[in-house]
């Protein structure tokens, strides 16, 4: 598989409005803005599409808009057939994707993109809100999901967006925030319930909440990846990079306590790190914006149940990942990509509920931008490395 070629330059993080951003959004599908009492951090949040945030910003109408948002596709007003990529910053999915428990392909599918299809409970059916204030909303949505091995699932997903203040952003971070940062918090609490009367096993299959993140990309753009260190015997490899094939060298590196992948949209390709290795959070840096992401997720201590989402027949569903990353692109030469955008993603453990019981799952988006020695403190603290780091760990685009 070899690398695209390069092609049009994809814009920075920094190049659309949150204002301009949402004004589009309004003319299509109701939105609900969180927001801080200075109007400065906020939050987009689109019911119509599984409550998911479409984009938030740290400085207002006028500043940056960090979510990637596919704005042909959602003027177009058309549902497609196999994944409506409406974009967003969290959205709500559930796994396992492939395997034999999967639930985007059919009873006897191939796993191949052509018989691959998003269920519409997480598509582009809407979760209805049940809650709602200046800083916080709540939603709620009963469905029922069937996986490749022939089980059905008899579902409640429910889900609340919480815009954070610059203080309890900086005790999640457990670093200062220097006064020339601007930062936007935000997290998703989600909640999965068996709304059946059977309960969830392994031998039929399990499902996972999994929460995916799609950024702007660009070629300055660097996902970083801390791991656990140790031998391989004990906890497995430090990441799974075969997903679409081998990802070029100047696009994955792998070093004793970090994991870094291109988050340009240039080239489809997708890591993953396992709940042996994973500390819980990862991010990016986009170095040219002097946008630093960081992304916090709950990861019950002990557990290593995670569903596997490799597209094939699998020997061990249950050896899933923790952490995702993915880089839009080509599908194949000459294709048209989905995007362009990157994700950062994290999933629960594999939940073995009995009726009427119920897992959860926290995920936290923090976006902070201002003096690059404020952000590297940050990034240090939080992802083990320094900004330099980072820049300097794949050759330059």
């Amino acid at each position: 598989m070899k690398a695209k070629a390069p092609g049009k330059k994809t814009k920075s993080v920094s190049a659309v409005t949150f204002g301009a951003d949402t004004a589009f959004l309004q003319q299509h599908t109701e939105v609900i803005v969180l927001s801080d009492r200075a109007g400065k951090a906020q939050v987009a949040v689109a019911p119509a599409w599984q409550a998911r945030v479409m984009t938030s910003t740290s400085a207002g109408a006028g500043g940056a808009s960090y979510g990637w948002i596919n704005r042909k596709l959602i003027a177009d007003g058309k549902l497609q057939p196999h994944i409506n990529v409406y974009g967003g910053e969290d959205r709500f999915w559930l796994g396992p994707e492939g395997g034999q428990f999967s639930i985007f392909f059919a009873p006897g599918a191939k796993f191949e993109l052509s018989d691959w299809y998003t269920p519409p409970a997480i598509d582009h059916l809407p979760f209805a809100v049940t809650r709602q204030s200046k800083t916080t909303a709540k939603f709620r949505s009963r469905f029922g999901v069937g996986n490749y091995s022939g089980t059905r699932f008899e579902v409640v997903a429910e889900r609340e967006v919480k815009l954070l203040t610059a203080k309890s952003a900086a005790e999640k971070l457990g670093a200062k925030i220097g006064a020339g940062v601007s930062v936007v918090a935000y997290e998703t609490v989600n909640q999965l319930s068996n709304a059946g009367a059977q309960p969830w096993e392994q031998a039929t299959g399990l499902l996972s909440i999994w929460i995916l993140g799609m950024f702007n990309p660009s070629a300055s753009t660097t996902v970083v990846v801390p791991i656990k260190p140790g031998p391989v015997k004990e906890l497995g490899p430090k990441v799974t990079a075969d997903y679409f094939g081998k990802i070029p060298a100047e696009r994955l590196a792998v070093g004793g306590t970090a994991v870094y992948f291109r988050g340009d949209g240039e080239f489809r390709s997708k890591i993953g790190i396992s709940p042996k290795r994973s500390r819980a959070v990862l991010g990016s840096y986009d170095a040219a914006g002097k946008v630093l992401t960081i992304i916090q997720f709950t990861q019950p201590e002990g557990a290593t149940e995670y569903v596997n989402s490799l597209w094939k027949l699998q020997k061990h569903p249950y050896a899933g990942d923790a952490i995702n990353s993915y880089n839009d692109g080509p599908p194949t030469p000459g294709a048209k990509s989905l995007g362009p955008f990157y994700e950062l993603e994290s999933s629960s453990p594999a939940a073995a509920l009995a009726p009427g019981e119920k897992l959860t799952h926290v995920h936290r988006t923090i976006h902070l931008t201002g003096p690059v020695a404020d952000l590297d403190a940050i990034a240090l603290s939080n992802l083990g490395v320094s900004l330099a780091e980072i820049q300097s760990a794949l050759p330059a685009a």
